[in-house]
């Protein structure tokens, strides 16, 4: 009889740990050993087609994550899986929740994507995740951080002890990610003896500091012909647009909003910027070096610094900095790392090098 491992999420919308959770299910699904359930408080979100057909997905038909406790420890007592793997704080909570309530003996694994000490919102059910991870993260058999910095701030915000939390990279690179980079891509800043042309991509909010790319943009724009494109939505949308009209760059910049295949932009574009206040594990950093695209990056908590090594593998600067990033930009231009370098590091980050990992980790709890 197969081992069933189950994935809870709220829903599958368009970050990072969505898409972590979507490659190690397609890396699990080539192994035969396995079944596999995806379960969603929500069935919605841009990567449901992209879950490979083999996964059974079972909708809590819930909304709200908080509300799915009852439902979750329903189908755990059903089901009984080997094991269960949750991913971000109050989807964690939640599924530790359940599993108490449930009774039962399944493995339960807990993946950190952000630092907590990140954590700013002003929400009163946002305050309580962090009292409730406190006292339920220690009975969790494993708990996994997607980068050493986001370990170390896990440790500390939570009391726990040294080397408590399990370091596990997230799964970003496969053969998909290169096949779709190679698509067709028809638009005129991609021509030939075109501008070269910057890319960011990340939801658009306060996180990801596209405001501080914009004003380095415009600073770069001022000693070089160039564009940009932000591949992404959210609710800064009319900030940045704002940002955009008064800077005067608004005939080189594009926001065309959330895109399927970002892999197209990333192969073709000179630079890819990374402009973020804080992170876990920038998934989009290691899939533009996957694509061979030269990269800048804030030297922000956590996951760049780890990512290029220091600084070996692109330049990093400090947060919040236009002037630093618009100079950094400028000389990826001027003096680019070879594309073979940048693939060589960014297959650390494989699917299957990850699948092995993880399944590492679950066999020996």
């Amino acid at each position: 009889m197969k081992k069933r491992i189950t994935f809870f999420m709220d829903a599958l919308h368009g970050g990072g740990a969505e898409k972590a959770v979507v490659n190690l299910l397609k890396g699990l699904a080539k192994r035969d050993e396995f079944d596999l359930d995806l379960v969603l408080s929500a069935l919605e979100g841009p990567y449901l087609d992209q879950v490979p057909k083999k996964v059974r997905i079972v909708n809590l038909n819930n909304g709200r994550v908080i509300t799915s406790i009852l439902p979750l420890a329903n189908y755990l007592r059903k089901n009984r899986p080997w094991a269960l793997i949750a991913n971000m704080s109050h989807v964690n909570v939640v599924a530790s929740m359940a599993r108490e309530l449930a009774q039962i003996k399944t493995r339960l694994v807990l993946v950190e994507h952000n630092n907590l000490s990140a954590n700013k919102s002003d929400l009163r059910r946002a305050k309580l995740v962090p009292p409730l991870m406190r006292w339920l993260y220690p009975r969790a058999d494993a708990v996994v951080a997607v980068s050493a910095g986001v370990a170390l701030d896990l440790e500390h915000q939570l009391g726990l002890r040294a080397e408590t939390v399990k370091v596990l990279y997230n799964p970003v690179v496969d053969e998909d990610l290169v096949t779709h980079s190679q698509d067709t891509l028809t638009h005129p800043w991609f021509a030939g003896n075109s501008p070269p042309v910057f890319l960011a991509v990340g939801r658009l909010k306060q996180q990801k500091d596209f405001s501080n790319l914009l004003h380095a943009f415009a600073l770069v724009r001022k000693q070089k012909l160039a564009h940009l494109i932000i591949l992404g939505e959210g609710q800064e949308r009319q900030k940045l647009e704002n940002i955009i009209d008064t800077l005067g760059i608004s005939k080189d910049v594009l926001l065309p909003g959330f895109v399927k295949n970002p892999y197209i932009y990333m192969k073709r574009a000179s630079c890819f910027v990374l402009s973020s206040r804080h992170e876990g594990l920038p998934t989009v950093l290691i899939e533009a070096m996957a694509c061979g695209c030269p990269v800048v990056a804030t030297n922000c908590p956590s996951g760049p610094d780890e990512i290029l090594d220091r600084g070996a593998y692109g330049s990093l600067v400090p947060i919040e900095n236009s002037e630093a990033l618009a100079e950094a930009m400028l000389k990826t231009l001027e003096n680019p790392l070879p594309k073979e370098i940048l693939v060589e590091r960014a297959n650390e980050y494989s699917t299957e090098k990850v699948v092995d990992t993880y399944l590492s980790l679950v066999n020996v709890l």
